[in-house]
């Protein structure tokens, strides 16, 4: 545990974790963001897996969620706006004309409280904020808790827990970029989804409330297939997420912990298999991304792909899709398991 640096709201401390197996995850109580994961090679050589910046200036400075946690809603809200037991809220519009990752300043933007904890299985950090009434424009008094616990099986397990005083909205993620590889770009990087479907979005990103079938498309991820493969075909939904920035409907029953992702990149060996008690999977491959730079690298578009764990965009406003609803009484909770391997 060591100063990180100092942000408006407070000290920012960086906890380093290192299991049995050497693998080494560095997170900061800012955003609870991850900052660096170091895993081997095929070959044993231990490089970063994880786009990550080396200061607290840079993260104050980033416009894309590096490694944080979002909330109190992950994606987008359509017009800043929804409806709950018939009171209208609003929230701020911080991407355009929509409400995205909480607003302004969300969950990656606060300085969370923090404590290591360690056991026979491994070691790892919790974190706690209190999100107060009426905070981005949200009801409720909320405290969270987000636990990273890095395992002696090298296994990242990622658990968040909420409750709330009135009733409210909750959809949180981690937004890791990662890069198997440590460098370059991802487009040669393998990936399968467990899903039949994605989410269509409007022109704003928005989803439709259409559930289409990836058959036959490029969005087909249903089998390991190079993520640069379709990329750049004439399909009208990769022409407005200028590439992969679109929802998936996992293949699962109700909160079940099952398998939703496998990344793998045959040049490293290493490989990362993803399993998630969420409703979907938002693939996001680093379209915009230009600004970041960290460990003397700078970072592109598609220098690393997101695999966010979490409820569907703009579920406030579309009563079919998994409730994201929470009230007094009940806890929220979500858990994340990536398990890291070399082949």
């Amino acid at each position: 545990m060591k100063h990180f640096g100092t942000s408006p709201h407070g000290e920012i401390t960086e906890f380093t974790l290192i299991n049995s197996g050497g693998f080494e995850l560095k997170v900061i109580n800012y955003g609870c963001t991850i900052t660096s994961l170091k895993m081997p090679d095929r070959h044993g050589k231990f490089g970063n897996v994880v786009l990550g910046f080396d200061s607290i200036e840079d993260y104050l400075q980033s416009t894309h969620y590096p490694g944080s946690i979002i909330g109190r809603y992950a994606n987008r809200i359509s017009r800043g706006e929804f409806l709950l037991e018939n009171k209208k809220y609003t929230l701020p519009k911080n991407q355009g004309s929509h409400h995205l990752h909480g607003g302004y300043r969300g969950f990656d933007k606060v300085v969370w409280q923090a404590h290591a904890i360690e056991n026979e299985k491994g070691l790892g950090v919790e974190f706690y904020y209190l999100s107060k009434d009426g905070e981005e424009g949200y009801p409720g008094n909320l405290s969270v808790s987000v636990r990273y616990f890095l395992a002696n099986e090298n296994a990242l397990i990622i658990t968040c827990v909420a409750k709330t005083d009135a009733a409210t909205i909750i959809n949180l993620t981690q937004h890791s970029y990662f890069n198997l590889n440590g460098s370059g770009d991802i487009l040669s990087h393998q990936l399968k989804i467990n899903s039949n479907y994605f989410l269509p979005v409007d022109a704003m990103m928005i989803p439709t409330g259409e559930i289409q079938f990836v058959e036959n498309n490029a969005f087909d991820f249903r089998e390991l297939k190079e993520i640069g493969k379709d990329l750049h075909q004439q399909d009208v939904q990769l022409r407005i997420g200028k590439g992969y920035d679109h929802t998936y409907v996992l293949q699962k029953e109700g909160e079940e912990l099952a398998h939703a992702a496998t990344l793998y990149s045959p040049l490293s060996g290493r490989m990362m298999e993803l399993h998630t008690t969420e409703p979907g999977l938002q693939l996001y491959t680093a379209n915009s991304l230009k600004e970041m730079s960290g460990e003397h690298l700078r970072y592109g578009p598609h220098a690393g792909v997101c695999l966010e764990p979490q409820h569907f965009p703009d579920s406030p406003n579309h009563p079919d899709f998994p409730s994201v609803e929470l009230y007094p009484g009940e806890t929220y909770q979500s858990t994340t398991v990536l398990i890291f391997s070399t082949k």
